[in-house]
């Protein structure tokens, strides 16, 4: 099936168009949503999506900058630009982006369907192309790697941008071919690993008092309300309880 990411902060955006569409009939599946484009790009490497519908006005990241940053790291990535009718044509003048399509909010059912008809048939078309040609067979990834990429993690992991894709080319392999290897060494995927670096030190400064958005930007996380989500789920507690608890 092709995996598909919902951009957008708004929820119930996300939760109507996850549950009007038959996907399953179009040979898809919703693999993942985001509230922001900087969430989206550090959870992407995980998702793996093939298709992302992407909304326009969003904080900290909109749509055209995810464009930008995400098409630039996986250039078969099909986005679906969502808009409102006050942002058409501002959404349309950014030609030079590489967008599928462009459909105005609210949108409708059957456009929709018809929009992923059209996807499916590229994607068909493409299916079998560029199968990892840059990977590494396995037995060449050399003995400590794995480890030398952990350590690169915890030095470099304060990078917003830093990420599977990044991390990959760094090291000469693909980003699937490092995703497996990664997870199979060390048991983590490659983002819970960085995510538990990023809230390690997040602990510590909120043990020292520090703000959350000083916290959050010093561990290479600029949204504050996505970092607060991960420090919740990693911390069992939201950073203010942390901070109230634990600090000196």
């Amino acid at each position: 099936m092709y995996r598909v990411m919902i951009i957008d902060d708004e929820q119930s955006a996300r939760k109507l168009m996850r549950g009007s569409i038959p996907w399953e009939s179009l040979d898809m599946e919703v693999v993942g949503e985001a509230a922001s484009g900087i969430e989206a790009i550090n959870v992407i490497d995980d998702m793996k999506p093939d298709i992302a519908f992407v909304d326009i006005s969003m904080p900290f990241m909109n749509g055209i900058e995810f464009t930008e940053v995400a098409t630039q790291r996986y250039p078969k990535l099909i986005i679906i630009i969502m808009t409102a009718l006050d942002q058409f044509e501002y959404a349309r003048k950014c030609v030079s982006l590489p967008v599928f399509e462009y459909m105005l909010k609210p949108m409708v059912r059957s456009e929709i369907t018809a929009v992923l008809e059209k996807v499916k048939r590229r994607l068909d078309a493409q299916k079998g192309e560029a199968e990892d040609a840059d990977a590494r067979p396995a037995e060449e990834i050399e003995v400590g790697t794995i480890e030398q990429i952990q350590k690169f993690i915890e030095t470099n992991y304060t990078d917003s941008k830093i990420n599977l894709a990044s991390v990959a080319e760094q090291f000469g392999f693909s980003a699937s071919y490092l995703s497996r290897k990664f997870k199979q060494e060390t048991g983590k995927n490659f983002v819970e690993y960085l995510t538990e670096c990023r809230m390690e030190k997040a602990m510590r400064l909120a043990e020292a008092g520090k703000k959350m958005f000083i916290a959050s930007a010093d561990v290479g996380i600029p949204d504050p309300n996505y970092f607060g989500r991960c420090f919740k789920k990693y911390a069992g507690c939201s950073y203010s309880e942390y901070v109230a608890e634990h600090s000196k």
